[in-house]
């Protein structure tokens, strides 16, 4: 979303890339840091957004061996 701000009940798409890496990879997606993920895969869909949403979100890459974070991307809900 432009500057991460978002309206009350809309929707919210994120999507993640890899610039490089071999063999599977597993995404998941985590708001404010949390080791509970909101979502897997390349893309979260979060729908009906609530004032609950609001937060630093990121999606974390594995390769099975190691992990890459994305740059934290902080989503405003108005």
């Amino acid at each position: 979303p432009p500057l991460g701000q978002v309206a009350l009940r809309d929707s919210l798409e994120l999507s993640c890339t890899v610039a490089m890496g071999t063999g599977p990879l597993s995404f998941s997606w985590h708001r404010d840091g949390s080791e509970e993920p909101l979502g897997t895969g390349p893309r979260l869909e979060v729908q009906h957004i609530g004032d609950n949403d609001s937060g630093r979100y990121q999606c974390w890459v594995s390769d099975g061996d190691s992990v890459a974070e994305s740059f934290p991307l902080n989503v405003t809900v108005l």
